[in-house]
C-alpha cells in the first residue's frame, strides 16, 4: 500500500493571562460610554500562559481537545464557542485538531484566561491559514466574539492585556476605540520581588457578578470613578517603584470594589485576606469579578514565603509577559 506524504501543518501559540491592579469594571460599555472621560485600567501580562495548538488532521473532521474532546464533521456543531467562533472568524472550519492548555486552573481564576484562549484561538488559526495579524486586530477580534457574537457581559481589558503583554494603561473611549500607554520603567523590572498571586482555593462564574455590576453601574458611578482615578495614580507609583503606596492603594481599591455589588467578597475571602494582612502585607485586592481566584498582594519575598509556609496557599510571583500573544512553533511545510 504507498501512502502520500502530507507535510507537518502544525502551530502553537502562548497566549498571558494578566493581573490588573487598579480601574477593573471601569472597562464595561456600561461605565466607558457615559463617563465623558472613558474608562481606564492599569494592568500586566503575567509570565503564565493559555497555550494553543492547531494541527492538520488526516480527514476533514474537527477535533477539539480542552477540559473534554469533541470530534465532529461541522464546525457548527462543537460546543466550545469560543473555538466555534474563532474558527467561523479566521474561516478555518474544517480539518483541524486543536488542543488548549493553561498553567493556571482554568476558570474563575480572576485572570483573565477565557479572553487569554480566545486571543490565543485567533492567533492560531490566523496563522494557520497564513496571515500574519497585529495586537490590534488579535484583540478587537476577540472582543467581537466574546461581547458581541456570544453576548458575554465582560469588559475589554483582558483581550488587550493578552494580545500585546506589557505593562500599560489601557483607555476605553465612548466611540469605542481604545488606546495602550506601556508603562516602562527599569524599577518595574522588581516587581516581582515585591507582589505575589495567592490563591483562595475557590473559583466563581463570573458572569452573574459582572452582569449585576453593569446594572449598578449608574448608582455605583462615584465608587468606580474613584476606581478609574486609581487607574490614573497607580502608573506614576509604579514608574517610581513605590510598592508601598501602591500596596495602600490596591486596599482602597478592594474597599471600593466590595461596595459595587454583593458576593464580591465571602467569609472565606475575608478570613484570607486578614491572615495576608496579619503575616505582612501592605494591601492587596481579589483580581477578577470577585467571588474567588487569586488576591493580589503587595509583599516582601520573605512575606511570600511565610504565606506558603504558614497559609500552605499557592503563591505566584508576579513575573511581567513583554511578548503578548506568540506563535511559539510554526511547522508549516516541514
Amino acid at each position: 500500500m504507498k501512502w502520500d506524504i502530507v507535510a507537518v501543518l502544525m502551530l502553537v501559540t502562548r497566549t498571558p493571562v494578566r493581573v490588573s491592579f487598579c480601574g477593573g469594571g471601569t472597562d464595561l460599555p456600561a461605565f466607558y460610554n457615559v463617563n465623558e472621560s472613558g474608562g481606564l485600567v492599569t494592568s500586566m501580562a503575567l509570565q503564565a500562559y493559555i497555550y494553543v495548538t492547531v494541527n492538520k488532521r488526516f480527514d476533514d473532521s474537527i477535533r477539539i481537545s480542552y477540559s473534554k474532546t469533541e470530534i465532529v464533521d461541522d464546525f457548527e456543531e462543537i460546543q466550545h464557542e469560543l473555538v466555534r467562533e474563532s474558527m467561523r472568524m479566521t474561516g478555518v472550519t474544517s480539518g483541524v485538531e486543536i488542543t488548549t492548555i493553561a498553567d493556571i486552573p482554568g476558570k474563575g481564576t480572576g485572570l483573565g484566561s477565557s479572553s487569554s484562549v480566545t486571543v490565543g484561538l485567533l492567533h492560531a488559526l490566523h496563522a494557520y491559514a497564513g496571515r500574519e495579524v497585529s495586537a490590534k486586530q488579535l484583540a478587537q477580534e476577540a472582543c467581537e466574539i466574546e461581547i458581541h457574537v456570544l453576548n458575554q457581559t465582560i469588559g475589554k481589558q483582558d483581550q488587550y492585556a493578552a494580545a500585546y503583554g506589557g505593562v500599560n494603561q489601557i483607555y476605553f473611549f465612548q466611540d469605542n476605540s481604545v488606546d495602550i500607554k506601556p508603562i516602562k520603567s527599569e524599577k518595574i523590572q522588581e516587581i516581582s520581588e515585591h507582589f505575589c498571586l495567592v490563591w483562595t482555593g475557590l473559583s466563581r462564574k463570573a458572569t452573574p457578578i459582572l452582569e449585576q455590576q453593569s446594572k449598578n453601574t449608574e448608582s455605583k458611578m462615584n465608587r468606580l470613578l474613584s476606581m478609574r482615578k486609581q487607574a490614573e495614580d497607580v502608573s506614576s507609583l509604579l514608574e517610581i517603584g513605590d510598592w508601598g503606596s501602591i500596596g495602600a492603594m490596591l486596599g482602597d481599591a478592594w474597599k471600593l470594589k466590595k461596595g459595587i455589588v454583593d458576593g464580591i467578597s465571602n467569609n472565606e475571602i475575608d478570613v484570607l485576606y486578614d491572615k495576608l494582612m496579619n503575616l505582612g502585607c501592605s494591601g492587596g485586592k481579589l483580581l477578577g469579578a470577585g467571588g474567588g481566584g487569586f488576591i493580589l498582594v503587595q509583599a516582601s519575598k520573605e512575606v511570600q514565603e511565610k504565606i506558603s509556609s504558614q497559609l500552605g496557599n499557592t503563591v505566584i510571583p508576579l513575573m511581567i509577559d513583554n511578548c503578548g500573544s506568540t506563535i511559539l512553533l510554526d511547522d508549516r511545510g516541514a
